[in-house]
Parts: C-alpha cells; sequence; structure tokens
C-alpha cells in the first residue's frame, strides 16, 4: 500500500523556486568569471566581399572559379581560407570579413593565368572585379627554328652540378682502390 503524505508537508511552488534561487545566487560557480578578470568582447563588424570574375577578352563571366580567400588579422597573419566557387555570373561572395581588415583574393580557373591580389575591406559591402588573362606561351620543340645552339634542350649527357659529366668522370663507377696490408 502507499502511503500519502500530507498536503501541508509538499512546498508550494513559490517556495521551491525561491529555494533554488538562492542556493543559484550564492554558489561560487554562479561568479567564477568576476573572478577571472576575463570580459566578454563582441567579435568586430563583419563586411561583405563580393568578387566578379570576367574573361579579358570579352568580359564575359567565368563559371565556376575557385576564389579562394585569405583574411589577414590585425598584426598581419593569415586567418585561414575559405574558397568559393563562382556562380554563372562569375559572382563568388563571402560575407565574413571584419572591417578594417585586409583580405587576399586568389583565383584559380582552368585556362586562365592565376591571379592573386590583397584588398582593403574598408565598408561593409566591396565589390572587385578580376579580369583573367590567357596563360603564357609555353614552350615547343615542334617550332620551326626553336632548335638553336644556346637553347636548353634537354640532351643524353648526364649532368652534375658543375656542368656535363662524361660516365667515366663519375665518382660512382670507379672501383675503389685495395688498401695493401703491410706484411713483417
Amino acid at each position: 500500500m502507499r502511503k500519502l503524505i500530507p498536503f501541508r508537508t509538499i512546498p508550494s511552488f513559490t517556495t521551491a523556486l525561491f529555494l533554488l534561487m538562492s542556493v543559484f545566487a550564492f554558489h561560487p560557480a554562479a561568479h567564477a568569471t568576476d573572478r577571472h578578470g576575463r570580459k566578454y568582447q563582441p567579435p568586430p563588424p563583419m563586411g561583405q566581399v563580393a568578387v566578379t570574375v570576367l574573361r579579358a577578352s570579352d568580359d564575359k563571366p567565368v563559371h565556376n572559379a575557385a576564389v579562394v580567400f585569405h583574411p589577414k588579422s590585425e598584426d598581419g597573419k593569415d586567418d585561414g581560407n575559405m574558397e568559393l566557387k563562382t556562380n554563372e555570373n562569375g559572382i563568388a561572395t563571402l560575407n565574413i570579413v571584419p572591417i578594417g581588415s585586409k583580405v587576399l583574393v586568389q583565383v584559380i580557373a582552368p585556362g586562365y593565368r592565376t591571379f592573386g591580389k590583397e584588398y582593403d575591406v574598408a565598408e561593409s559591402i566591396n565589390a572587385f572585379t578580376i579580369r583573367l588573362l590567357p596563360p603564357n606561351q609555353q614552350y615547343s620543340t615542334y617550332e620551326k627554328g626553336s632548335h638553336s645552339a644556346k637553347s636548353d634542350l634537354q640532351t643524353n649527357t648526364p649532368q652534375t652540378q658543375m656542368g656535363a659529366a662524361a660516365p667515366a668522370d663519375s665518382p660512382l663507377l670507379v672501383a675503389p682502390e685495395k688498401k695493401k696490408s703491410d706484411e713483417h
């Protein structure tokens, strides 16, 4: 059988609430932040950086280009990076860059030169336009007249740091001399 507790012995809700509040108000952990002297510092105001990536030849947007943001702290250290891809309009937007800081923007797209430049984030909304150039001309062995006596074409002659070396000149190919033991 159960024993019933008389109604008068159960504390009222307000009494229980008062007891709980008084226990937590005087508990040492409630004032722990005051003892250590740490103060809350709100984060700096954030700005938006919008980068538009265009082809330099005809100002058409470059879709799916990698835009890497490298925010710099006040002391000039890199605070990590964030990579975004451009949309169909060639735009990539980052909304978490502190106002007053600098950000290094790097753009990588297949078929174009890699671009990199540091920008100041001075306002709450910052927009930059980047025009990508085609890659530099590459060296080709198939072009007529590209073989000259002064060209840097690879040859089959072994090279050392000091210049060309014949196989017999290599110290690795010479057998070590045998030591003669002195007999008495």
